[in-house]
């Protein structure tokens, strides 16, 4: 009898240590959700307050339409931040931060190496990042802190991922669609 008292015992500490880190994979996960979209919302909202020059900034580095990139840029950003702080379709807000940073990369850091103090235009570690926090963000989910676990909304693990690659799709798309290598720039 004492065998058994010890093994429900140690069944409850093992109960309450997983619920214990569920509850603080929870707390990680929103914490970085909302600071990659507080990220973003700055971004969105730096890009809206500029118009013009957001879209003289396109039309230098080689983007087509530069005043319709930057109005979606600036949106796109706004958009998926407020996703990702609310926590609502996240995986969707996700992919489309990826899709926000494979544009950057390709179109900007690529030239530039790793590091982000390489200049005139920064390297690829801050969009690599941001990117890996997408793909995080995307499979694990937004934790019980979120909008979509209020309306129970799971779209993680593979889910997740198809939806992540899916916004990297859209960005290759929108390279497609847009970008142009500007002149004098090296392949």
């Amino acid at each position: 009898m004492a065998r058994t008292r010890g093994r429900a015992g140690i069944n409850r500490a093992a109960r309450a240590f997983e619920i214990a880190i569920m509850e603080t994979m929870d707390i990680v996960m929103a914490l970085l959700r909302v600071w990659a979209g507080v990220v973003m919302v700055a971004h969105g909202v730096n890009h809206l307050r500029n118009q013009e020059g957001t879209a003289r900034w396109f039309a230098k580095v080689g983007f087509r339409a530069p005043q319709l990139n930057a109005r979606f840029s600036a949106w796109n950003e706004l958009a998926i931040g407020a996703g990702l702080i609310a926590g609502l379709l996240t995986a969707a807000a996700a992919a489309g931060l990826a899709a926000t940073m494979l544009v950057a990369f390709w179109a900007i850091h690529r030239h530039a190496g790793f590091f982000v103090f390489h200049r005139p235009d920064e390297g690829y570690e801050y969009v690599a990042t941001m990117a890996v926090v997408a793909l995080a963000i995307a499979v694990l989910g937004p934790g019980e802190v979120s909008l979509d676990a209020a309306i129970d909304l799971d779209l993680t693990g593979a889910t997740g991922l198809w939806v992540y690659l899916g916004g990297l799709a859209a960005g290759v798309g929108q390279l497609l669609a847009f970008y142009r290598r500007p002149a004098g720039e090296a392949a």
